[in-house]
């Protein structure tokens, strides 16, 4: 991988991962995650599957508060319909069937996500190969898992088999900490502000190089320190790390998989 070197991280849980989208400075995770908490609070079926697959770019913005369009607005809607649509066809309008027949395996809901959302299909072609980085998907059973605190729901046998969730944090933390190393011309792209396109070389080895070092790091806390901590837990230390510092430079990438 040339431009970065590792050198030693539902259906309304996921709405807001949907919106997200480094490009913008002013959208961020707390605000669109506060206006769908409170349009949930409002009104008990917003996120309701025969709800989800009516919604349009205006009634979007007004749940959220939000003064213009949002970046992607018509893919954004594409993708609740979808997911209205699939909950409503195979899993009787209700995610927690989705999450039940997991059998509490977050692999299983992993693949079951993947293969029956295909906005949630979150892979690439990198030289030749063809790269899963399923953010969204694993995101969404690391929230279950927390959320629940690793019961009903959020019970999982093999939380650890999840990755981090690479988008545009994680990777700005960990070239903060001198963990990645990146090269002169990505530097000056992201120092820039300049966007670099999904799919790109460049977009995927900052995520795939993302989490490779941090697996590398559960080894070698485990090897040091005699203790095991999860992908989960140290993506959650990274990100929270990362938005306590307005300075930080990440790179910028429209996306949906974010």
């Amino acid at each position: 991988m040339k431009e970065v070197k590792a050198s030693a991280a539902w259906v309304a849980s996921q709405a807001s991962h949907v919106f997200i989208d480094s490009s913008d400075e002013e959208l961020k995770y707390d605000h669109l995650a506060l206006g769908l908490k409170r349009a949930l609070e409002h009104d008990k079926s917003a996120f309701d599957a025969d709800r989800l697959q009516k919604y349009t770019g205006p009634e979007l913005r007004e749940m959220l508060k939000w003064p213009r369009p949002l970046p992607l607005e018509d893919e954004r809607v594409r993708l609740l319909h979808e997911v209205g649509r699939v909950l409503e066809k195979n899993f009787e309008g209700k995610a927690s069937n989705l999450v039940e027949s997991c059998e509490k395996s977050a692999v299983k809901l992993v693949a079951l996500v993947t293969r029956h959302f295909p906005g949630f299909r979150d892979h690439t072609v990198y030289k030749g190969h063809q790269v899963f980085l399923y953010k969204r998907a694993q995101i969404f059973v690391a929230d279950l898992w927390g959320a629940f605190k690793g019961q009903g729901f959020g019970e999982f046998s093999d939380i650890g088999s999840v990755t981090i969730f690479a988008d545009y944090i994680v990777p700005a933390v960990l070239q903060h900490f001198g963990v990645l190393n990146y090269s002169a011309s990505l530097a000056s792209m992201v120092e820039s502000n300049s966007e670099i396109g999904s799919g790109t070389e460049e977009e995927v080895e900052l995520r795939a190089c993302s989490i490779h070092v941090v697996e590398m790091m559960k080894d070698l806390i485990q090897i040091k320190y005699g203790k095991q901590v999860s992908s989960v837990e140290l993506d959650l230390w990274l990100w929270s790390y990362g938005i306590q510092l307005p300075s930080l430079a990440h790179h910028r990438t429209l996306s949906i998989y974010y």
